[in-house]
């Protein structure tokens, strides 16, 4: 039998091992005696620390801790997600889900707005019938993770359920609320013996189909954050009856293969050998001792050493969510998982393939791995849309990699600062990131146009692409979309017929351009940016085109093609219709350019060959967009918009 190691680590990463152990040892002294010291000396500890944060804070930074201090405290301070709800006003429903092999998930529903609390929603034919979302949390974290926010307005959860969604939010087998099995005990290692696997083969289709049966809806809508986008990739992937009970999957910080860890030396170690994970964590829960940090450290200290260890494992600097949101949160962000679990990502970052787990690694130096292949989910087979949003500053995002494993119709919008965490709790997620979960809910979920409508919207729409992918802006903002219908709109390109959505969308989207510089027989359209009060689009230029004409930067493909390559930059300042009530509003705009309100099954080349569509600022990655039943996919925006609000 092969010693393990030898043969993969150099000196240095064998100091570093020894280095890990030591800590690993300590903080396990640590915990036992925490354990064994009394209340009393606990707070004595927590004050300590307190003082000494106080002593090298500065005044500044006290004054704005204190500004933030009582929501911040409140939502810190909740004990789980129904006290977290019940604190913005919102009530919560708890459920027990069972999978198949016997644990108990925990699941939680919020379906009512504010002042709904007595109406029944989704529960038989007198009940207020409603469109389902299901959202599920990432790696080490639970169902708190969406709605401990400082704002309810940035809280997803909370605006879908004033948009009329009836939201349920899942949790994985061993964390917080699914610590649970009629087979095993927590306490045992056969509890505990569970990866990805067994998330994608029971937690998420056994939590889908109870939604669906309790709700009585043929489908609902999946918003997963990474993990959770990892575990619906996998289970669409191995379950195709599924993607007909799945009407899109809106994928926020995707994972699937990621290149590894920032650290270069923990990098290293770990994918020379994943299984160290168990030597260094044992083979139950991995980092269990997290709450007893929490537990002795004074908030703000427990925050930045959270924020070392992301920028020393990942490279993330956080910079983009406020202090205040940090002390409400990071509380919230830990929650149970299993060892192996995380041993399955190091095995898929070290063998760079969105593989099952391993249950059987070979030595380097053997040849039994040219007999065996662990098997790979077969992504290229869902057939549920997908719709990508990632940050463009997210280490854990390869998207070259995930589109090239994704079928060619997946959608990949790039917010260039975004990190991972950002995409729960930034300071502007709201403006960033919510309005492509609009546009997706809008197209993928309303689809009850024929074939004849949609062809129509889709010629539209390709010209609009095709003149969106030419704006020379000075200000690059959400407005692309908008101007571009209303110029269309002034012109008499865009009518009810033509395209009921778009022409709806540049009357009621508070764009009205000035009269144009030429006529239509000119090359260039120059719109003046209207008065203040009105949304902006300041200097937008339109070449027009034939529609059959390639452009020459290999940006626009024809009337049958795509836009490769948008840029944006949003701005957060600009209104758009409110689609809250009164008692929440806010506005949202519509921001990527057009091609986020594409429908985007039906593109192709003039061969029949996929085009592609990717919205943002990096660079162009091939082929998004393959062929197919163009009629049953996608829906108007307009539509979606006008309904929900039509309750």
């Amino acid at each position: 039998m092969p010693v393990p190691f030898i043969g993969r680590l150099n000196p240095i990463e064998y100091i570093a091992l020894v280095g890990s152990f030591c800590l690993v040892g300590l903080e396990a002294i640590i915990r036992i005696l925490t354990l064994a010291l009394p209340t009393s000396l606990l707070s004595l500890f927590y004050a300590a620390s307190r003082r000494l944060f106080n002593r090298l804070t500065s005044l500044e930074s006290k004054q704005a801790e204190e500004k933030q201090k009582s929501i911040s405290t409140s939502v810190r301070n909740a004990s789980d997600f129904v006290d977290l709800c019940a604190t913005f006003g919102y009530y919560a429903e708890e459920h027990v889900v069972q999978t198949k092999d016997g644990y108990l998930l925990g699941v939680h529903r919020l379906a009512w707005r504010k002042g709904e609390e007595d109406l029944k929603v989704n529960s038989g034919p007198q009940s207020l019938k409603k469109k389902v979302i299901y959202m599920h949390h990432g790696l080490l974290m639970n169902s708190e993770v969406w709605v401990c926010l400082t704002d309810a307005q940035r809280c997803l959860p909370f605006v879908l359920v004033e948009q009329g969604y009836d939201v349920w939010l899942g949790n994985n087998r061993g964390n917080k609320y699914s610590k649970k099995s009629v087979k095993h005990s927590p306490s045992s290692l056969d509890f505990w013996n569970f990866s990805i696997d067994e998330f994608a083969f029971h937690d998420i289709p056994d939590s889908i189909a109870y939604i669906l049966e309790s709700t009585k809806q043929p489908s609902l809508s999946y918003i997963g954050f990474s993990q959770g986008t990892a575990q619906s990739f996998a289970t669409l992937a191995i379950h195709p009856k599924l993607n007909e009970q799945v009407n899109v999957f809106i994928a926020l910080a995707p994972a699937m293969s990621p290149a590894g860890l920032s650290n270069g030396i923990v990098d290293a170690l770990i994918k020379a050998s994943p299984q160290v994970l168990f030597l260094l964590f044992g083979r139950r829960s991995i980092l269990a001792s997290a709450t007893m940090w929490q537990s002795i450290l004074y908030p703000p200290i427990f925050v930045r050493v959270i924020d070392m260890g992301l920028d020393f494992l990942f490279g993330w600097k956080a910079k983009n969510i406020s202090m205040s949101q940090k002390l409400a949160a990071y509380p919230h962000l830990y929650s149970f998982t299993s060892t192996k679990s995380v041993v399955h990502w190091f095995q898929i970052i070290r063998n760079q393939s969105f593989q099952m787990y391993d249950d059987d690694v070979h030595p380097p130096l053997t040849t039994s791995s040219k007999y065996t292949k662990v098997a790979k989910y077969p992504t290229r087979n869902i057939k549920t849309p997908i719709v990508l949003v990632y940050g463009g500053s997210d280490s854990l995002v390869d998207i070259k990699v995930m589109l090239r494993e994704l079928p060619k119709r997946t959608v990949a919008t790039e917010i260039p600062p975004y990190e991972h965490l950002d995409f729960l709790w930034a300071t502007d997620v709201d403006t960033q990131v919510f309005p492509h979960v609009f546009d997706a809910l809008d197209n993928f979920t309303d689809a009850e146009h024929t074939r004849e409508e949609y062809e129509s919207y889709r010629r539209a729409r390709n010209a609009s692409l095709g003149a969106s992918a030419s704006f020379r802006h000075q200000y690059r903002g959400s407005d692309a979309v908008d101007a571009d219908a209303a110029t269309m709109l002034s012109m008499g390109q865009l009518d009810n017929r033509s395209d009921p959505a778009l022409a709806h969308h540049a009357r009621e989207g508070f764009v009205t351009p000035e009269s144009p510089s030429t006529d239509t027989s000119g090359t260039t359209l120059t719109s003046q940016a209207p008065e203040s009060g009105r949304r902006v689009a300041s200097s937008l230029q339109v070449e027009t085109r034939t529609p059959e004409t390639p452009d020459r930067t290999g940006s626009w493909t024809g009337a049958d093609g795509v836009a490769e390559h948008t840029t944006q930059e949003p701005d957060s300042s600009t209104p758009s219709p409110t689609r809250l009530p009164d008692s929440a509003k806010r506005v949202y705009n519509r921001r990527g350019s057009a091609a986020s309100n594409l429908s985007f099954d039906s593109t192709k080349d003039r061969k029949g060959r996929s085009g592609g569509i990717r919205v943002g600022a990096a660079k162009p990655v091939g082929g998004v967009v393959t062929g197919g039943s163009a009629s049953n996919l996608t829906g108007s925006s307009d539509e979606g918009s006008r309904k929900r609000n039509g309750r």
